[in-house]
């Protein structure tokens, strides 16, 4: 993820950091970390916890229910067991960076980010799959992070002093405690803030936890909502004040088309104290944590252009680097919107983070609708289908996944091959948060006391409503079907309000309970029942899309069903390039055409298959789209990559129309997605004959 840092390197930060030295030992009376005593009370509910405290932030919309709170069933526990039985429970058996002698452990290996990133998604995934196995891993970082503070209140490895890999624990040890109740995280976070407070006048944030300072703010309120302490605010003021301003950079976005990579050698003011590296601006991941940054801080601040900023902000990413797959390019870094470039995993999963956290502040439904997207294409889609090799790079136009240099602004020639860590590790560590934080985002806390379905798949809830126990149980197999069907169980007859997302893609929206009908808002916007709920109560949901065909670069066509985007998949000949301990890595060749071009007015026809075990396999893919197409043989490929998509292109003459079968674009690994549209007069008139593009 910051495998090409320009001020400075990887390798110069950490040979000069060094270990922090002695500071001034925190006032008598703080808590040292580490004492082990009863556990705290976990929270099974968002609203409850925000006591008086709270009246000095704004109210969110929803909040994000306690980690564990949501467990996944259905298709998603699948998904789940996957990443579980692949890489994402398995890493550290294979790849010494998470290994036994991480830095996190104690030991003399990688001591930055690499830890935190694997526990980020590690704890919850734990948790959500009840593994003995997993918590056992995740405990082993637990127990020694908490169980080494310095003396000075600073905690983790002391081969540096970094704030950035940091604010990723942080992150960790929240989620931790909202499983356990663990009484020794709250105290170390005490500490550690209030050595923070006094430190950041003389050592300020810098470099990536310069541009990432909302990833702490986020824990910083986090213990604000639990203590009160009034320096906690102080220290959210000072991480504003040092940390870089994106809502200044997309409101005068400048960075609208592919980055020159000679640019990022370039230097630019950031203000009167720093000189920032443009690198760093433009960097993909880096924008796809600050995709949060104004909503967090609007919890402090009240002003309505923070609030107004996130909209903005993902407008400009999708007006001048969008991708049909919900994301937008980085390879690394912003890169225009072609769909042959590429976007790098981690800033997938930290988008994906963004707009959970953005949706539970703002309760916006759009913001719903895009994590659905991203998340249900883009993040399945770079991955083999056991999760044991995935890409650094995906592209929407992926025709070949081999050694080439390819578009990239600076990425690598590994970047796009499936492997164990390809191209840099950022990714082999951060994947892992995807699917689990997806987990726990699916229902949420609302302000008025009640619940919120935000986003839709197979899950469990357990969690506490004004002070009764509730569980909820969703059955579904969304997004591969539109129906819903959701079991209310209170421990006791409780009124409170229930709302329910209506996907802005929904031509027709119904919901009823027991039978009977209820009013259904507007599409992209909350349902909002409020009524006596009884043990047993069902809700049945049903939300009807029509096939989408979504503009894009150069006037070229995708098609999208529901929150699904779809792709015409290429015939994939894997290639094993190398053994990697557990697994391998792997390049992919093409093995069938894929220049084909779509009339403007090509009817398409949508397919239903059962849902298989592995949800976005190739081998069974629950939806299909057939649609008309004619071969393009000017649109060639170089380097490994397809060309940019042709503008207006004309049909092969002499060569009849075929009927192609597109399938979701997560379970094709070679695919095709933004198709380009023929131009006037060019389709042929000759018998159109079927492709079988499935195997």
């Amino acid at each position: 993820m910051n495998e090409k840092p320009t001020s400075p390197s990887r390798r110069d930060f950490l040979q000069r950091s060094g270990a922090a030295g002695a500071a001034a030992l925190l006032p008598v009376g703080v808590a040292m970390a580490g004492q082990r005593g009863e556990p705290d009370k976990p929270m099974m509910q968002g609203v409850p916890l925000l006591h008086a405290h709270d009246s000095k932030l704004r109210s969110q919309a929803f909040y994000l229910l306690p980690t564990g709170a949501v467990t996944p069933r259905g298709w998603l526990r699948r998904q789940l067991e996957i990443q579980a039985a692949g890489l994402g429970g398995h890493l550290d058996e294979t790849w010494p960076d998470v290994g036994p002698d991480s830095g996190w452990l104690g030991g003399k290996g990688e001591s930055w980010e690499r830890g935190p990133y694997f526990l980020d998604g590690l704890v919850p995934l734990a948790w959500q799959l009840d593994s003995d196995e997993l918590k056992a891993k995740a405990q082993r970082f637990l127990d020694w992070t908490l169980d080494h503070p310095w003396p000075n209140g600073m905690f983790g490895p002391r081969s540096n002093n970094d704030w950035w890999p940091r604010m990723v624990m942080l992150k960790v040890l929240t989620q931790y405690h909202e499983l356990t109740g663990d009484p020794r995280v709250i105290a170390l976070m005490q500490r550690y803030f209030a050595y923070q407070l006094k430190t950041l006048p003389q050592r300020p944030l810098r470099d990536w936890g310069r541009m990432r300072w909302p990833d702490e703010l986020l824990s910083v309120l986090w213990l604000y909502r639990r203590t009160g302490d009034p320096d906690l605010l102080k220290l959210a003021a000072l991480l504003k004040q040092q940390g870089f301003d994106w809502q200044a950079m997309f409101a005068d976005f400048t960075f609208t088309h592919k980055v020159d990579p000679k640019a990022l050698k370039a230097k630019a003011h950031g203000g009167d104290v720093f000189m920032e590296d443009i690198g760093l601006r433009v960097h993909g991941v880096n924008n796809g944590m600050a995709i949060k940054a104004s909503p967090v801080w609007w919890l402090v601040s009240g002003q309505a252009a923070d609030r107004a900023a996130v909209h903005h902000q993902l407008a400009m990413l999708d007006r001048y680097h969008g991708e049909p797959n919900g994301m937008f390019s980085c390879d690394e870094h912003l890169a225009g919107r072609s769909p042959s470039q590429g976007t790098e995993l981690c800033t997938v999963v930290e988008t994906m983070f963004s707009l959970e956290t953005a949706l539970a502040i703002l309760g916006d439904a759009a913001l719903a609708d895009r994590l659905e997207t991203i998340a249900y294409n883009a993040l399945p889609g770079t991955f083999s289908d056991d999760m044991w090799a995935h890409q650094y790079d995906q592209q929407s136009n992926q025709v070949e996944c081999s050694l080439h240099r390819r578009p990239w602004t600076t990425n690598g020639p590994e970047s796009n091959l499936f492997g164990l860590d390809p191209h840099f590790g950022c990714c082999t560590a951060n994947f892992h948060q995807g699917w689990p934080k997806l987990t726990s985002s699916l229902w949420m806390a609302s302000a008025d006391d009640g619940l919120a379905a935000a986003v839709y798949a197979p899950c469990h809830v357990e969690t506490v409503v004004r002070g009764v126990p509730v569980r909820v149980d969703e059955s579904t197999d969304y997004p591969f079907r539109s129906e819903i069907r959701i079991h209310v169980e209170p421990r006791q007859a409780l009124r409170f309000p229930l709302s329910l997302r209506v996907p802005g893609w929904a031509k027709h929206a119904s919901i009823r309970v027991n039978g009977e009908a209820v009013t259904v808002a507007k599409a992209g916007q909350f349902t909002r029942i409020d009524r006596h709920w009884q043990p047993g109560d069902v809700i049945e949901a049903r939300f009807e899309a029509e096939v989408e065909r979504v503009p894009g670069f150069n006037d070229s066509v995708s098609f999208r069903h529901g929150a699904l985007v779809f792709s015409l998949p290429i015939d994939e000949a894997w290639v094993k390039w190398r053994r990697r301990g557990l697994t391998s890595d792997w390049q992919i060749y093409p093995a069938s055409r894929w220049n084909y071009g779509v009339p403007a007015d090509a009817k398409v026809q949508v397919s239903h298959q059962p849902v298989g075990p592995t949800p976005f396999a190739r081998s069974q893919p629950p939806v299909t789209l057939q649609v008309a197409a004619h071969p393009v043989p000017a649109w060639k490929a170089e380097e490994g990559a397809a060309d940019p998509v042709p503008k207006a292109p004309k049909a092969a003459g002499d060569e009849p129309a075929v009927m192609l079968t597109l399938i979701p674009y997560a379970a094709a690994k070679l695919r095709i997605t933004a198709l380009p549209v023929l131009g006037a007069g060019t389709v042929s008139d000759k018998d159109t004959r079927h492709v079988d593009a499935v195997t």
